[in-house]
């Protein structure tokens, strides 16, 4: 009889803990795995949506509990940061984590985004290269059913089939909408390059999923699962004997004199403490209650990096009206991106853009401020079509540098309903990013004189993305980061973290992909050890 609970105990069932879980179950290793929120089944996800007044906040049709409550719960995080930008951030608390809610782009980083020091002398570097973890890429976009095309070049700067890759998408690109058709028609004679979006919403049917019927209900759930989220690998995982434990708050890790974790203790809503012993142990929270657990805990902080070094993708957004129909709306809520600016000799100076071209129908968002001058009847219907026809949102994906002083701490002097602490958020915008508004107030004014459009929103404000990244490095130091090439903590040999708060870098792209990627990485480092 083993002396351990198990030979691997993960706290957190989001798409890279319920990754690594299931990798470790195929190979016959006994896994816990702790979740903080309960399990939903997707049709009642999509009946909550149904009866829900609020549409556009997609963690609304999700529960949020008063032990585990999401990013959306007055006062959980307290956010401290610039007078021009307010942090805002939307993650789930339940089985499956917050892909349960996302629109599912699956892009790889770049080469040069793994060597941002080296090549444009900024940032930090990473421990792996891209050529490193390309093979796990792979596997990722295997796992998740990735939609692609094998004809464009992501970088924008005449790579040709771009960044390198070992194979083919798994999936064939779905019919091209036509929003982003006449985008190409018209902003390609400019010199901008409009690509295709890989993303996790399969065109064919794959590992048991049907595929997309372009109905656009990406967000908040896809109702009949064409869309890859977490709660499908926990299902596998579980199927294969992963011993799943929602409800299950993570609270305290137990370490020995030699640094090894010893225990690991996690609270239920009525109170009772369990605890847990394991071989190993893998902290695969979300990016902000990763480092929050290991604060409260005194954890693999030698280099007194953790929760620090917050990045997201903060940038400017456009909305306007076209000259002509674009009729978005048709497809994932994402399907376009302009990839010009994601590679260019002025990431030395400042941020790398990505323009995201929003995919969502937009009667709900059309409607309200139509209302608000009194419009009624036949009148009102008309100017919705005309209005939802034309209607246009680009968005500036700009990445951030990791910055010590952008960070996130437990915040005790607010707990939740077990008495665990709530969050707090610290985060200014530096020169860094800043210094792209010209480039990308340059870039808008073209995308509006293609379409000779009429400006309904003006790039004024910032806003982030939701993209958690930097919060527990990974690196080639103990001195200056938290984990290592293999996501090892420094500090704690038995420790593990799978979350994007490994990443050094975060580029323009969002980090899902390549999270899992780092996930299976690490489920194979830990086939060779346990």
């Amino acid at each position: 009889m083993s002396q351990f609970d198990a030979d691997v105990v993960i706290v957190g069932s989001g798409a890279l803990g319920a990754n690594a879980a299931y990798q470790l179950a195929k190979a016959g290793k006994s896994v816990i795995m702790l979740e903080a929120g309960p399990y939903v089944p997707r049709w009642k996800v999509v009946e909550n949506y149904r009866n829900i007044a609020s549409k556009r906040n997609w963690c609304a049709p999700y529960p949020n509990l008063p032990w585990a409550p999401n990013s959306y719960t007055d006062g959980y995080i307290n956010a401290t940061g610039d007078d021009d930008f307010e942090y805002v951030t939307s993650y789930l608390r339940v089985a499956g984590g917050s892909t349960r809610h996302w629109a599912s782009a699956c892009w790889r980083l770049l080469p040069n985004d793994f060597k941002m020091q080296s090549v444009y002398g900024v940032g930090r570097d990473w421990p792996i290269s891209y050529e490193q973890l390309e093979p796990w890429y792979l596997r990722a976009e295997q796992e998740v059913g990735v939609v692609g095309t094998g004809d464009e070049d992501q970088s924008g700067q005449g790579r040709g089939y771009y960044p390198p890759r070992s194979a083919e998408y798994p999936l064939p690109p779905e019919a091209k909408p036509y929003m982003v058709q006449r985008m190409q028609a018209k902003l390609g004679p400019l010199g901008y390059q409009v690509v295709h979006e890989p993303h996790g919403r399969v065109s064919r049917p794959y590992d048991g999923r049907p595929p997309c019927a372009g109905n656009n209900n990406c967000e908040p759930i896809c109702p009949i699962g064409a869309m890859y989220s977490g709660d499908m690998h926990v299902d596998k995982a579980v199927a294969l004997g992963v011993d799943l434990r929602t409800e299950s708050v993570a609270f305290k890790l137990e370490k020995a004199g030699n640094g090894k974790i010893t225990a690991l203790h996690y609270r239920k809503p009525d109170g009772r403490d369990t605890r847990l012993t394991a071989k190993v142990f893998i902290i695969a929270a979300h990016g902000l209650e990763t480092p929050k657990l290991l604060l409260m805990n005194d954890l693999a902080n030698s280099s007194d990096q953790v929760g620090r070094n917050l990045m997201d993708h903060t940038g400017l957004s456009l909305t306007f009206l076209a000259d002509e129909p674009l009729w978005t709306g048709r497809g994932s809520v994402q399907h376009g991106s302009i990839v010009n600016r994601r590679d260019e000799p002025s990431r030395a100076k400042y941020s790398a853009i990505r323009y995201s071209l929003r995919n969502l129908v937009p009667n709900v968002d059309i409607t309200v401020p139509l209302l608000k001058q009194g419009m009624m009847g036949l009148r009102l219907d008309e100017a919705i079509r005309d209005r939802a026809s034309r209607i246009m949102n680009i968005s500036t994906m700009s990445e951030t540098l990791p910055n010590p002083a952008n960070r996130v701490v437990p915040n005790y002097s607010r707990k939740d309903a077990i008495g665990l602490p709530m969050l707090t958020v610290n985060y200014h915008l530096d020169s860094y990013v800043r210094g792209m508004r010209d480039q990308a107030n340059f870039d808008f004014a073209n995308f509006l004189q293609a379409f000779n459009g009429e400006v309904i929103e003006a790039p004024t404000g910032w806003r982030n993305q939701y993209h958690i990244m930097g919060t527990t490095l990974m690196g080639a130091n103990a001195e200056d980061s938290v984990v290592d090439k293999d996501l090892r903590c420094w500090d704690h040999p038995n420790l593990f973290l799978a979350t994007t708060g490994v990443m050094p870098s975060s580029a323009t792209v969002n980090p899902t992909l390549t999270g899992i990627a780092l996930a299976l990485r690490l489920a194979d480092t830990l086939l060779k050890e346990i």
